[in-house]
């Protein structure tokens, strides 16, 4: 009966990790909701997969250098785009796969023609939300939940194939902004015609 018992909880223990590591049902789209696909090809146009440079700016003038992958996908029956953002930097602990682990949330909102953006970042417990706008040819996302003072992140430069990304704050409410930190993203595989919102769009937004 023991013996048992032990193969049981031994292919119990083999079989959990595999279901784990599935895909949340549900969870993935194959695109953009049709009746909004102008609109949401504004994160849209990240959708995939993409690799950068990241660099930290310290209060003392100093910089720490890193990489990161930052992955992009279509959820939410495709009203939402979610990505997965990971990063390493010089100098961390070589046991350590990753310094920072978390994932972004996008929505587009019809009735206040802005985007919704929630960070979550588990490993430190924290959290940053953001209301998102095209800004001639940038993406500006402004803190809702700095208390001090402004804070945003910018994607600017954009092409299919890369973009640039920076956080900036400003100590002198808007007057001036200092970069905190920046990332120059590579795609890496070709963007497709997924990216497209005239591959989606069946009514105009």
């Amino acid at each position: 009966m023991r013996e048992g018992c032990l193969i049981a909880a031994l292919h119990l223990m083999v079989c959990v990790p595999m279901v784990a590591s599935s895909g949340i049902r549900g969870l993935e789209a194959s695109g953009p909701a049709p009746e909004w696909a102008t609109k949401l090809i504004l994160f849209g146009q990240f959708v995939g997969d993409w690799e950068c440079d990241v660099v930290q700016m310290k209060p003392d003038g100093s910089k720490i250098n890193g990489t990161c992958e930052w992955h992009f996908g279509w959820t939410l029956e495709g009203r939402a785009i979610q990505d997965v953002w990971i990063a390493r930097y010089e100098g961390a602990e070589p046991k350590n796969a990753a310094d920072s682990y978390g994932t972004t949330l996008r929505w587009y909102d019809p009735k206040a023609d802005l985007w919704h953006v929630l960070w979550v970042n588990a490993r430190e417990n924290s959290t940053h939300a953001f209301t998102a706008r095209k800004a001639g040819s940038e993406i500006v996302l402004d803190a809702q939940d700095s208390p001090h003072h402004p804070y945003r992140w910018i994607f600017s430069q954009i092409t299919p194939q890369s973009f640039h990304w920076r956080s900036a704050g400003s100590p002198d409410g808007g007057k001036t902004w200092i970069v905190g930190q920046e990332m120059n993203v590579r795609r890496v595989h070709a963007a497709s015609t997924q990216h497209s919102p005239q591959a989606h769009e069946t009514h105009p937004a």
